[in-house]
């Protein structure tokens, strides 16, 4: 009896520890779907199946970030191009900016892309400016919301995603230069992958392939950052998922159908979290605004949803320190709530129709 105790509670240690080995986001996404399977089994199959697509649909984003940020590091051109944005930050802000508004990123797209500039040392100012300003408008979203909600609507929201962008990227500007978000990157993620073999002191070499060293060098931080970012975007996949399945779009609805002023901070307190963003939220939103939803909450809810989405900001603060990650909350919340204000000003004081 006393060897039988003795082998199961060396297993018991042994499970324990393999357990307590593992990355705690893969162990989280592992009790995740136990649990469902437990309670609600169709709930754990309909998830599982959102996660998938959700990845696969971004999956050849993250691959295009992840072989960018690791072809930039293995050339040794990660340094050059830091050396280039700080010496024109406010240009670089600017175009960021504006190329942000044009991109076909989402809010989770835009993720890897982040990552990618900031591993190649690229400054926090103009990155941030075009994370803003890039999952708020798309030529594809251009032409759904012109059908759906019209072309006034359409060029304001246009153009506040551009302001955002470009109030986001010099205010980070100005608290950069105050000595605020010296290193933004978390210290895990800051190193391009510890462990990187030393490259060769031979500078800048875009064809990095015919030497070894280099070639470690972007397999290894391919390798970690592919993984790194694939284990929190598929736990925000998963969680969303409930979202959808749990936070019905009627409550939303409900929640922002106000005609008043005040629906304009409940815009932003709903939109923030919410997993309705970009593609998903138009309709819903051209329906309450036939309603009557005032057209302030309307743009409210699209920008703040639009930058902070539940996975985009799991991913945001997964990559980034947490100083950095408030202050990108904080822009979000800010500059929606601004934004909605203005334009409903405009429409009530001065009887400027956006619709």
């Amino acid at each position: 009896m006393t060897s039988l105790t003795a082998t199961m509670t060396g297993v018991a240690s042994g499970v324990f520890s393999r357990v307590r080995g593992l990355d705690r986001v893969w162990l989280a996404l592992l009790m995740l779907f136990a649990g469902l399977a437990l309670v609600v089994p169709q709930q754990a199959v309909t998830s599982f199946g959102f996660m998938v697509d959700a990845f696969v649909w971004l999956l050849p984003f993250l691959l295009l970030s992840v072989l960018l940020a690791a072809w930039l590091k293995a050339a040794g051109a990660d340094g050059l191009i830091a050396g280039v944005t700080s010496r024109s930050a406010p240009a670089a802000i600017v175009i960021a900016a504006l190329a942000g508004a044009l991109s076909p990123f989402c809010s989770c797209g835009v993720v890897p892309l982040m990552a990618a500039l900031l591993l190649a040392g690229v400054p926090l100012a103009p990155v941030l400016a075009f994370c803003v300003a890039s999952p708020l408008m798309d030529p594809e979203q251009f032409v759904l919301m012109v059908a759906t909600l019209g072309l006034p609507f359409t060029l304001t929201k246009t153009i506040a995603a551009m302001g955002l962008g470009l109030a986001a990227g010099f205010a980070t500007l100005a608290l950069q230069r105050a000595g605020f978000f010296a290193e933004p990157l978390k210290a895990a993620r800051g190193c391009g992958g510890c462990g990187t073999p030393s490259l060769p002191e031979t500078g800048l070499r875009w064809a990095f392939w015919s030497e070894a060293p280099r070639r470690q060098a972007f397999a290894k931080e391919a390798r970690s950052t592919t993984l790194f970012l694939s284990k929190w975007l598929l736990l925000a996949f998963a969680l969303e998922s409930l979202m959808v399945a749990w936070v019905p779009a009627s409550l939303v609805a409900e929640t922002l159908g106000g005609q008043g002023w005040q629906a304009i901070p409940l815009a932003v307190v709903v939109g923030v979290p919410a997993y309705l963003n970009g593609f998903a939220a138009i309709p819903l939103i051209g329906e309450l605004m036939a309603m009557g939803m005032a057209p302030g909450a309307a743009l409210t809810f699209l920008i703040a949803g639009g930058v902070t989405s539940l996975p985009a900001a799991m991913a945001v603060f997964a990559l980034v320190r947490r100083t950095v990650f408030f202050w990108y909350l904080a822009v979000a919340l800010t500059g929606s709530l601004l934004v909605g204000t203005v334009v409903q000003s405009l429409v009530v004081f001065a009887g400027v129709a956006i619709r």
